[in-house]
């Protein structure tokens, strides 16, 4: 009995320690979040208390709800149309060969200009005609990724992301009427990327220069087995015939477009209406009604304070379009999202569609996609040389767009 008792104690204080180093660890988790806590609240009904102080609560909500309405029914889905119809003409590409033709003419460039090995020109092609996440896919192949040194196969991250969703950009704002600004737009981003991706390759060789190695390649039977498979299922799609080759690749092309325009919808909605709120004022003549596209234009303000820079850099004529390359940063379909309101107010001409296609194809949410990207291909610890790299990348993008185009309108 009393050996029975001496144990229940024990376990009765080992319990009782554990509870008390469990609520200690919770409390200390807890008090670390706190300052987390203090600053998400002050923003968020900073925020909220500021617009509604300037445009009152229930007009500050009708608008909020009003503009996410209005570019669900008039952007959103108009994006939709063209990445169904571009991820179409897509899949077309890849089943009848084009990708792979566009490949061998873009690969002598591929060295000289961007430090990549020829097979690299593939992953821009995808990415243009996709979306960024298709450069991983190709850098996880076994096959692919041997042509690489280890430093060149990290820069892929920037490389890849700056011809992201190019085709979507370029369809979208050619179909506004802007096709010679989105043709310059895209010579900008071409620039971006060969900075960018330099760049990165510098950066990462200069502080890990044992990276300067061939990329180790394990599991080939692996990626033989694959290879196999692939040409079974070429040779099994070839038996179909022209037609249905021709059809299956338009409809599962067309289901992959239903998905980019699917998965930018929070994007848009969310990202624009915020950024729009702090963009545009209220309604000259009636002031704030509740209307869509109505707000406090505070970031207009504070582009104002510096509007020579904007001027000189990209030929912004007005502080309201400095609101596409900051939402580019996260988002290139949110940002796109905001083309139409600025093209209703009249703000835009083709010098400002230049700057938006360079600076939006070259960023192309890279702040929301570069973390993951890295981070799938084992290199986190670039993570913050890749932003870097590629924040410099897509200001050059916009400044040569714009320089571009005053060439382009003096000739």
């Amino acid at each position: 009995m009393p050996i029975f008792h001496f144990k229940s104690n024990n376990i009765l204080h080992n319990i009782s320690r554990i509870s008390r180093n469990n609520v200690m660890g919770y409390l200390r988790k807890a008090y670390s979040r706190t300052g987390e806590l203090v600053i998400f609240l002050v923003i968020f009904f900073g925020f909220f208390v500021g617009l509604s102080i300037k445009m009152t609560l229930p007009n500050m909500l009708n608008t909020f709800m009003n503009t996410a309405y209005k570019l669900l029914i008039d952007t959103v889905f108009y994006i939709m149309a063209i990445t169904v119809m571009t991820g179409a003409i897509s899949k077309l590409f890849v089943e009848f060969g084009v990708v792979i033709l566009l490949e061998k003419m873009l690969k002598p460039l591929m060295r000289p200009l961007y430090n990549l090995p020829g097979v690299a020109s593939l992953g821009a092609v995808m990415t243009f005609l996709s979306d960024n996440p298709a450069i991983i896919t190709l850098s996880k192949d076994k096959t692919f990724s041997s042509f690489f040194k280890k430093y060149q196969l990290a820069s892929l991250t920037n490389f890849g992301t700056s011809f992201g969703m190019g085709l979507v950009v370029i369809a979208f704002m050619t179909g506004r009427g802007y096709g010679s600004g989105a043709v310059i737009g895209l010579a900008g981003a071409f620039i971006g990327s060969i900075v960018s991706t330099r760049l990165m390759q510098f950066f990462t060789l200069r502080q890990y220069p044992e990276l300067n190695a061939p990329v180790s390649i394990t599991n080939i039977d692996d990626s033989y087995d694959a290879k196999l498979q692939s040409n079974k299922e070429t040779q099994e799609k070839e038996k179909l015939g022209a037609f249905m080759r021709t059809l299956n690749a338009i409809l599962d092309g067309g289901k992959s477009g239903v998905e980019i325009g699917l998965s930018i919808i929070p994007g848009v909605l969310v990202i624009s209406t915020i950024v729009m709120m702090v963009t545009f004022g209220p309604s000259a003549e009636i002031g704030y009604t509740g209307a869509a596209y109505q707000g406090v234009p505070l970031l207009p303000w504070l582009a104002g304070k510096v509007d020579f820079l904007f001027d000189w850099l990209f030929g912004f004529e007005y502080p309201e379009l400095i609101a596409f390359p900051i939402t580019a940063l996260g988002a290139v379909g949110a940002a796109i999202g905001l083309v139409p309101a600025f093209d209703a107010s009249g703000l835009i001409d083709n010098n400002a569609i230049a700057v938006f296609t360079a600076m939006g194809m070259c960023w192309s949410g890279y702040l929301s996609t570069h973390t993951g990207m890295l981070d799938s291909l084992g290199y986190r610890q670039l993570i913050s040389k890749a932003i870097s790299a590629h924040t410099i990348g897509g200001l050059i993008a916009g400044i040569s767009a714009h320089w571009l185009y005053v060439l382009f309108s003096l000739i």
